[in-house]
């Protein structure tokens, strides 16, 4: 299994078998963001929570892809408002094995919302974190969170190759929290994200990285495909 990072919170994994999955697919309108919506492909689209620079370009993708979306029932359940019927919802704590692997939500402390055409705010659920296994390997998009402590828990429990995780502060961890969470998720592995797209999240992420254990961190370039 590989997997890529593409700034913010947008993931990519290709299983062995050939399976593409995208996690919260903020794309358009986000100029740091090496993929193109008109032409990436995607089978799979994890969504872990509402706000529009998670829940980005899901429509559109799975409209124009035939991809299954998978996010929070109360995601699933706006989205096939929007016309889409290949969904399936979860919540935290759940799991559910598909054809190409095992899906896991965690919980997030963190909003889940979006704004509608007239300007009011909708909420949808919580937000989660994903928790990925496939190819006996398993990645683990924290999502937007805060810290808490039930990821020592998570971390006992699952064995972590890699842990997408966010550090950009004032809407999520920040470098110091996130380094804490690194620890107690215990990942062999760990690329931040969630950083540098808005001022108010302007971050280092070479200098996170060197406050983690030798070889823990890992800041590619975007679009870099990691072996897991």
């Amino acid at each position: 299994m590989k997997a890529a990072f593409h700034g913010h919170a947008v993931v990519s994994v290709l299983t062995n078998s050939g399976t593409r999955l995208l996690f919260d697919p903020f794309i358009t309108g986000h100029q740091q963001c090496d993929l193109d919506a008109e032409t990436v492909e995607v089978d799979v689209i994890l969504v872990t929570h509402a706000h529009s620079d998670h829940l980005g370009d899901t429509v559109a993708l799975a409209k124009r892809t035939g991809a299954l979306v998978i996010s929070t029932v109360e995601i699933v359940n706006y989205l096939a408002s929007q016309g889409l019927d290949r969904l399936h919802g979860m919540q935290p704590g759940g799991a559910f094995d598909f054809d190409f692997g095992r899906v896991k939500f965690t919980p997030a402390i963190h909003g889940s919302s979006i704004v509608l055409e007239d300007g009011t705010s909708l909420t949808l659920g919580l937000a989660t974190g994903i928790l990925l296994t496939a190819d006996e390997r398993t990645i683990y998009h924290v999502g937007d969170t805060a810290l808490y402590s039930d990821m020592k828990l998570i971390g006992e429990r699952e064995s972590i190759d890699l842990a997408f995780v966010p550090i950009g502060d004032n809407f999520t961890m920040g470098p110091e929290d996130a380094k804490f969470a690194v620890e107690w998720l215990q990942a062999k592995r760990v690329i931040p994200i969630h950083y540098n797209t808005f001022p108010l999240i302007k971050q280092d992420p070479k200098a996170f990285i060197d406050s983690l254990d030798e070889g823990v961190g890992i800041v590619p370039n975007l679009g870099e495909m990691i072996e897991i």
